[in-house]
């Protein structure tokens, strides 16, 4: 190894030099996703790359994305039907119906999050020249930027999934509701904003940079924004002993639905990341 960089106190990118004086770059979020050397800079081919992603059952990367993808619609889905009521006007029980919309969104982001993290314990068994057997469920690789974000997002989203199930309680004073709906949510969206910035920090080799020609620094960044848009919905969900002056619920929905436009861009970015180093060629029309 001739040079290394990163976030401190991570090492996300290595530089070896081969006995023919040719060099080999490691990168940390190439090696936790199997992603080819070029894959995750390759923007000149984007128009390829979609086209070839829309089909790949056997990368396990695709499979992440789209659930991943799969939650985000619901949550858009439930934000929609909470700012504008008469989507869902001819529902019976209607805010018990979007509050279950919400919940069914929470278990893809789980599943998905969980798929993630039992990716990144592998990837981090071989870096470290672990034995790969048993495989790891879940591991602990605290050192590795890569893992540490998974393993903050999963249980951000079991938060998640005790939240949105709790919004469907009925007839919950002001305090129960802040107790069994907004402290999961609160620390949810902040171990999301955590696993989000370890994951975007991952792509940039250091605690910040500008790489626009990178596919991974656009799907890292836009989830990131994404965790933003998650955190100050929690904030706004906090519900006071008094009535707001602001319709504090509206705004909550509003950024919940901006998040989760965030995480779907994102988790549809993942899916061209992963497709392969070399593409078959595509016939022009």
């Amino acid at each position: 190894m001739i040079q290394s960089s990163g976030p401190w106190p991570f090492t996300t990118r290595r530089v070896y030099q081969n006995p023919d004086q040719s060099q080999l770059v490691w990168r940390s979020r190439d090696h936790r996703k199997s992603l080819g050397v070029k894959r995750a800079s390759r923007l000149g081919n984007l128009r390829g790359l979609l086209c070839f992603s829309l089909w790949m059952p056997r990368q396990l990367n695709w499979w992440i994305g789209l659930i991943f993808a799969l939650g985000s619609l619901l949550f858009i889905l439930g934000s929609c039907m909470s700012l504008v009521p008469t989507l869902a006007s001819t529902w019976p029980q209607a805010a018990s119906r979007i509050n279950l919309i919400f919940f069914a969104g929470s278990i893809p982001f789980t599943f998905a999050a969980y798929l993630q993290l039992f990716q990144a314990a592998n990837a981090s068994q071989v870096l470290h020249g672990r034995p790969q057997r048993p495989v790891p469920l879940i591991g602990w690789f605290p050192q590795d930027i890569g893992w540490l974000s998974c393993a903050l997002q999963f249980p951000g989203t079991l938060l998640f999934n005790i939240n949105t199930f709790n919004a469907m309680l009925p007839s919950l004073g002001w305090l129960r509701q802040d107790l069994k709906i907004w402290a999961p949510d609160a620390l949810g969206s902040l171990l999301f904003l955590l696993s989000g910035y370890l994951a975007f920090i991952e792509t940039c080799h250091a605690h910040w940079a500008w790489k626009p020609a990178s596919l991974s620094w656009w799907v890292t960044f836009i989830n990131l924004l994404g965790c933003i848009g998650f955190m100050i919905s929690s904030l706004f969900a906090f519900v006071p002993p008094w009535t707001p002056r602001l319709d504090i619920a509206a705004l909550s929905s509003v950024f919940t639905l901006l998040g989760a436009v965030g995480f779907l861009i994102g988790s549809l970015l993942m899916l061209p990341e992963s497709a392969p180093a070399t593409l078959p060629s595509l016939a022009r029309h």
